[in-house]
């Protein structure tokens, strides 16, 4: 199945389908924009999906924007397969006929989790792209290549026309001043090996400030706020003048809060004396720290606030409680933190399931902040969940909360539209 892709030259809307492969998955959600529509903020999605367990017997669900899901099953032996197999819904009568045939797609846009310190922007995907990405691959030996393996995939698909974006999770990170991103060990170690912190979740600490600032009818100039990705992965940013000037993920997104299963930071040394006791290698240290740590490894029962929320309230379970206050101090040190390096701050904002969903957690974090301006609205906080978009502080509040739902493929979508067309608005 090769589709021929079109100049793109002539194009004033173009539907743009947006992809975040992981190994054996892919996250698909298909976009209609144009110039008018990326200002107002009035972008269409057609639909969405996710293709899980590549390599096999896949597992998908896919839906149009409002319509139930449609699953399944199919022999899908690689990200070629997945990629045919959703397209072949997206023009069936099944998908509802989003689009008339495949070649109404203008572009694809990728999300690719390490573009080093070479890729500070997203950028039209060309070999030489591609190749940076390639050298990037020990920087993140587990996304960078199921990234390329997209890539590829679009390529075979679509054919050598069809213009593919990269959207880096580190670009956003770029502006990270020298004493924010360089770790106290020997300079020579970044030097030679570019040991440093990256920070990560770009793509949504970015577009929840390009929101608020629209939302609050702010300029990015003075868009200073600390923004709370709360999911499975967590991470702060402090967003200083628009730009990020510190962030709590590290060389690697095991650094910072706690998370689902990741411990967050921690003592170094630990690693030496655990790894002693348990006669553990290295290796095996890692995966404990990313696979069995967090809120997992404090509970010792799952790594979903939901499910720990539950055992907390009506089980009383002591190890679910400890693991939700542990969750909430770490990230309630990092705003004060950043309330610090910043010199203060208009606005603390949460996403991610846990930020935009979890109202105990939500006021758990926000406790004991009041001497910093901090009052939360108990009525607003209560009615902000499920894509909900608001402030939940006070009127009186002189460091405001916001809860914003994040739209990582909404922004790749929107660079994608920017880099194609040439496009330049800073956003």
């Amino acid at each position: 199945m090769a589709v021929r892709a079109s100049a793109t030259a002539e194009w004033h809307t173009m539907n743009i389908l947006v992809l975040n492969v992981g190994s054996s998955s892919l996250k698909f959600q298909l976009v209609h924009t144009d110039t008018e529509r990326l200002a107002n903020n009035t972008d269409q999605r057609l639909a969405r999906g996710i293709v899980e367990r590549i390599g096999g017997e896949a597992i998908y669900s896919y839906r149009v924007d409002g319509s139930h899901p449609v699953r399944g099953v199919a022999m899908l032996r690689d990200h070629r397969a997945a990629v045919e197999h959703l397209l072949r819904w997206l023009t069936s009568a099944e998908g509802g006929a989003v689009i008339g045939s495949v070649g109404d797609i203008q572009a694809v846009g990728h999300r690719v989790v390490h573009g080093g310190e070479r890729f500070q922007r997203s950028v039209l995907i060309t070999p030489e792209v591609q190749r940076g990405i390639e050298d990037n691959i020990e920087l993140a030996p587990l996304h960078n290549p199921a990234n390329l393996h997209g890539i590829a995939a679009v390529r075979d698909v679509f054919g050598a026309a069809m213009p593919q974006v990269a959207v880096f999770d580190t670009a956003f990170h770029h502006t990270l001043p020298p004493h924010a991103y360089l770790y106290a060990i020997p300079y020579q170690l970044y030097r030679r090996y570019q040991v440093r912190r990256y920070g990560f979740h770009g793509t949504s600490h970015r577009y929840v400030a390009h929101r608020w600032r629209q939302v609050t009818g702010t300029g990015r100039d003075e868009t200073n706020i600390i923004t709370l990705h709360l999911g499975n992965g967590c991470s702060a940013c402090a967003i200083s003048g628009g730009d990020s000037m510190d962030t709590s993920m590290g060389f690697t997104p095991l650094e910072g809060l706690v998370m689902g299963s990741r411990s967050g930071d921690l003592d170094p040394a630990l690693l030496e004396y655990v790894s002693t006791k348990e006669g553990l290698s290295m290796a095996e240290m890692e995966g404990m720290l990313n696979k069995q740590s967090g809120l997992l490894g404090i509970s010792g029962l799952t790594t979903d606030m939901r499910e720990l929320l539950q055992e907390s309230e009506e089980h009383d379970d002591r190890r679910a409680r400890l693991a939700i206050e542990v969750f909430c101090y770490r990230a309630r040190k990092y705003i004060g933190s950043y309330l610090a390096a910043m010199g203060g701050a208009r606005a603390v904002v949460f996403t991610g399931g846990i930020g935009e969903n979890a109202v105990s957690i939500r006021q758990r974090i926000c406790a004991g902040l009041e001497w910093m301006g901090l009052e939360l609205d108990q009525r607003l906080n209560e009615e902000h969940t499920d894509g909900r978009e608001g402030r939940i502080s006070t009127e009186q509040s002189r460091l405001d909360a916001w809860v914003i739902p994040t739209d990582e493929e909404l922004l790749i979508a929107r660079d994608t539209f920017r880099v194609v067309t040439g496009a330049a608005t800073r956003f």
